[in-house]
C-alpha cells in the first residue's frame, strides 16, 4: 500500500503541478482533494505548457486514473473545456477521468454574488470564479452537488430557495440574479450534465479499493498551506482546507492509508492577492525576480508579489502538514543573484516571535531577521544529481533542510519534467 499527499508549503503557486506530473509516473491513481478552477497547475506536454484547473496533473501519464474528489468545487463548463483542450492534444482525458458524485457545483449565482463581494471594501483578492460562495453554500448545507444534476425537481427547488436568499442578501446583485431561476439553470446545465454522466463515480470507494489492492495513490492539493481556511493567514485565505489534513476528507479515505506527505516550496516566496507577506521585496527587486521566474498567475495572469524564502512560515507548514519530504522548486530562478536572502525568524515590537503569528494583524507588523548567503552565479539547469549543483546552492539548500527539519528529496531547476535534481 502506498499513498502520498502532495501539498503546497507556501501561498500556492509552488510548482505542485510539475511535481505531481513527475510523481504520477509511478502512481496508479491521482486525486484532487480541494479547490476549484482557481487552481492553475502548469505541466509541459510535448514542449507545450498546459494549465490544468480542475483535472488532476497526473492526466499526462497514460493509464493513470485521475479523480476529482468530493472536496473539489466544480464548474462544469470549465471542466468540459479543459477536457476538450486535452483531447485536442491527443490526451484521452475522458477515458482516465472520474468525478465524485458528491463534489459541489459552482453555479452562475455564485459568480454573480462573488463579483459584488469582491468589488467592495472587504475584498480579499479572489479569482472571482464563484469558488468561495460555492463553499459557503456547502457549509450552509444549501449547496448542490454533482448527483443533484440528475434530480430535476430537487435541483430546481433548492436553487430557487438559494436565489431568493441571495437576492435579499445581495441587492446590489439583483440585476444579475433577476434572470436566473432553478428551472432555467437546470435547463442550461442539462447538456453539461449528460456530458458528465459517464464520468460520475464514487471516488472514495475507488480509492479505498485501489489501496487495498496495493495500488499507488497520489493525492494532489491546490493553493497552499498558508491559504488554508483554518491554518492560513485568515481572512486572506481560500475557502477550503489546502493543508494535508484536508486530503483524506476531500477524497473520502481514512488517514491511516497515508504513507508520505510531500511539501512543495519555491526557493523563494510568492503570493497573489491581498494579505500579509513579511518577506516581500521592494518593487524593483520584486520585478527582477518576477521576470526571471515568470511569476504571473496561471489562472488569472495577475503579477505575483515576490519575496525571499520565509523560514518561520516554512517551519509552520512542516508542522501543520506533518511533512515527511520537501521538494524545492525554481532554484534556477536564483542563478543570477549575487546574494540570496532568507528570513530565519521574526521580531515584533523588538522581541523575538515564537513560531508563526496567529493573526494577519500581527504578521503585518513582524520584522524579518535576515540571513544572507552568497549567490552561485552560474546556471543550475543542467544539474541532475546533487553533486552537480554549485557548492553555494548546496549550502543554501542544506541550511534550509536543517532549519526546516525535513529532508529535501528533489530540487526543480527548470520547467521541463526532466529538469530536476533527485537526492536519492
Amino acid at each position: 500500500m502506498s499513498c502520498t499527499i502532495v501539498v503546497g508549503a507556501q501561498w500556492g503557486d509552488e510548482g505542485k503541478g510539475k511535481i505531481v506530473d513527475s510523481l504520477a509516473a509511478a502512481a496508479d491513481v491521482v486525486a484532487r482533494w480541494q479547490g476549484g478552477p482557481n487552481a492553475g497547475h502548469s505541466v509541459i506536454h510535448q514542449g507545450e505548457t498546459l494549465v490544468l484547473h480542475l483535472v488532476p496533473s497526473g492526466i499526462l501519464n497514460p493509464g493513470c486514473r485521475c479523480l476529482i474528489g468530493n472536496g473539489v468545487v466544480v464548474d462544469l463548463a470549465r471542466l468540459r473545456d479543459e477536457v476538450a483542450m486535452l483531447e485536442a492534444r491527443g490526451i484521452p482525458a475522458r477515458e482516465q477521468l472520474g468525478v465524485s458524485a458528491t463534489a459541489h457545483l459552482i453555479l452562475p449565482y455564485h459568480r454573480a454574488v462573488e463579483a459584488c463581494a469582491e468589488s467592495g471594501p472587504g475584498a480579499i483578492g479572489t479569482t472571482g470564479r464563484g469558488i468561495g460562495f460555492a463553499y459557503r453554500d456547502k457549509i450552509a448545507r444549501t449547496g448542490l452537488r454533482v448527483a443533484d444534476l440528475f434530480d430535476r425537481a430537487g435541483f430546481v427547488e433548492r436553487a430557487d430557495r438559494t436565489l431568493h436568499r441571495l437576492r435579499l442578501e445581495f441587492p446590489e446583485a439583483a440585476q444579475a440574479l433577476a434572470s436566473m431561476s432553478g428551472a432555467g439553470l437546470h435547463d442550461e446545465l442539462a447538456p453539461l450534465a449528460e456530458w458528465l454522466r459517464p464520468l460520475v463515480c464514487d471516488a472514495s470507494a475507488e480509492l479505498y479499493d485501489a489501496a487495498k489492492r496495493g495500488r499507488r495513490l497520489l493525492l494532489e492539493g491546490a493553493q497552499g498551506t498558508l491559504l488554508d481556511v483554518d491554518h492560513g493567514t485568515y481572512p486572506f485565505v481560500t475557502s477550503s482546507n489546502a493543508s494535508a489534513a484536508g486530503a483524506t476528507a476531500g477524497v473520502g479515505i481514512g488517514p491511516t492509508l497515508v504513507d508520505e506527505v510531500v511539501g512543495v516550496t519555491k526557493a523563494y516566496t510568492t503570493r497573489v492577492g491581498h494579505g500579509p507577506f513579511p518577506t516581500e521585496m521592494p518593487s524593483d527587486e520584486a520585478a527582477r525576480l518576477r521576470e526571471a521566474g515568470e511569476e504571473y498567475g496561471a489562472t488569472t495572469g495577475r503579477p505575483r508579489r515576490c519575496g525571499w524564502l520565509d523560514l518561520p512560515a516554512l517551519r509552520f507548514a512542516v508542522r501543520v502538514n506533518g511533512l515527511t519530504q520537501l521538494v524545492v522548486t525554481k532554484l534556477d530562478v536564483l542563478d543570477g543573484f549575487d546574494e540570496i536572502v532568507v528570513a530565519e525568524r521574526y521580531t515584533l515590537d523588538g522581541r523575538d516571535v515564537a513560531g508563526f503569528p496567529a493573526t494577519s494583524g500581527e504578521l503585518e507588523r513582524v520584522q524579518p531577521v535576515w540571513r544572507k548567503f552568497p549567490g552561485w552565479k552560474c546556471a543550475t539547469t543542467a544539474a541532475r544529481r546533487w553533486a552537480e549543483l554549485p557548492a553555494a546552492a548546496r549550502e543554501y539548500l542544506e541550511w534550509v533542510e536543517r532549519e526546516a527539519g525535513v529532508p529535501i528529496t528533489r530540487v526543480s531547476v527548470g520547467a521541463g519534467r526532466e529538469a530536476e535534481v533527485s537526492r536519492t
